[in-house]
């Protein structure tokens, strides 16, 4: 089992006890919380800037062991291992912010020349966020965007996930009936913006008939998703189905209601990743799901990380850089660098892929 307080290292550079002093000293708390505010676009960018070796890249999910997060942040390790830096990741087991501000000061007291964030809370954790900023870390956002960071790398738009997510649950219901979504944490930023994306979506005409009844939080556990699924049906007899946009929801989801009386009746659909759902596909539980490639988001954030950090980039609209493989991407609005679309999964492809 891995140590929550002890940061994985590509090269072991620091010891287990230094890193937990390091975490235990001071710097910013939560609670210290109602100062977001980010740095935005300064300074002019150099699109022919040289990266340089040894950049200390530290990762920070939202939760350790969790089977979508090691996917994401094996990416970032490539990446980071390309560039010839130093990766590490650092994180808790609980998904919350109280446990992400401890690594983000762990990563600014360690020097850390780039933090990329998976925030549990968009406020919450921009208090040490710009206390590493002011250290000299540059701040990427990947998965779940915090408030304050330079860059955020985007795993698709809003917008199109939110209409994937409506459109696969509308699809499986024959475009009428009743559903509900089974979320990670309340204030997980990506999570309530798909969410509120997959609303602005239900209010066109073509899915006038299907109704959301209820939105429940399994925070991201295993268990605490079963008994929320669980619980929706004691409390909805005649539901239809469900969305999941979280990996884990949706396999505990799966799980429960292929072991019970509501197999073939209740749709289950979201985001989850093909080597967990493959099982429920098959047998039948699960008609189609979706996601981007989480190895390619990882990638992508590190990548973006150190051309920041290198100031081929500033996060201005416009602006350009090379991440490795995946080729050229573009700064949106906001900083934003979408990584692509979702990708939908069903019987017919799913062996065709292996995450």
């Amino acid at each position: 089992m891995i140590d929550p307080l002890r940061p994985r290292h590509l090269a072991l550079v620091a010891t287990a006890a230094a890193v937990l002093m390091t975490a235990a000293c001071g710097g910013t708390t939560i609670d210290d919380a109602d100062e977001s505010g980010g740095s935005g676009p300064t300074g002019t960018a150099d699109p022919d800037a040289e990266i340089p070796e040894g950049l200390k890249i530290d990762f920070l999910p939202k939760q350790l062991n969790n089977p979508y997060s090691d996917i994401v942040n094996a990416g970032g390790a490539q990446a980071v291992e390309e560039l010839a830096g130093e990766y590490t990741e650092r994180g808790g087991t609980e998904p919350t912010a109280d446990s992400q501000v401890e690594y983000i000061n762990a990563a600014s007291q360690a020097a850390s020349d780039v933090i990329v964030i998976a925030a549990n809370d968009p406020d919450a954790v921009c208090p040490a966020l710009n206390e590493a900023r002011d250290n000299g870390a540059a701040i990427v956002g990947y998965d779940s965007n915090a408030n304050c960071t330079d860059v955020f790398v985007n795993q698709s738009s809003d917008e199109l996930i939110g209409r994937a997510l409506v459109e696969m649950i509308s699809a499986q219901l024959d475009g009428e009936g009743t559903f509900a979504v089974l979320s990670a944490t309340p204030n997980a930023t990506n999570q309530n913006t798909w969410i509120a994306a997959m609303e602005e979506v239900l209010q066109e005409d073509e899915y006038a008939d299907l109704e959301l009844v209820d939105t429940v939080y399994g925070n991201d556990d295993d268990l605490e998703s079963f008994q929320e699924m669980q619980g929706l049906m004691q409390s909805y007899p005649d539901l239809d189905g469900v969305v999941s946009p979280t990996t884990v929801g949706i396999a505990a989801a799966a799980r429960y209601v292929s072991d019970s009386e509501y197999k073939g009746e209740v749709a289950i659909t979201g985001l989850g990743t093909p080597n967990q759902m493959r099982e429920f596909v098959e047998d039948g539980t699960v008609e189609e799901f979706a996601l981007w490639n989480p190895h390619e988001l990882g990638y992508l954030a590190g990548y973006t990380g150190a051309a920041l950090k290198a100031g081929q980039i500033t996060g201005a609209e416009g602006e350009t850089f090379t991440a490795g493989e995946l080729g050229e991407y573009t700064v949106g609005e906001d900083g934003e660098v979408v990584l692509g679309p979702p990708t939908v999964f069903n019987e017919d492809n799913i062996d065709d892929f292996d995450f």
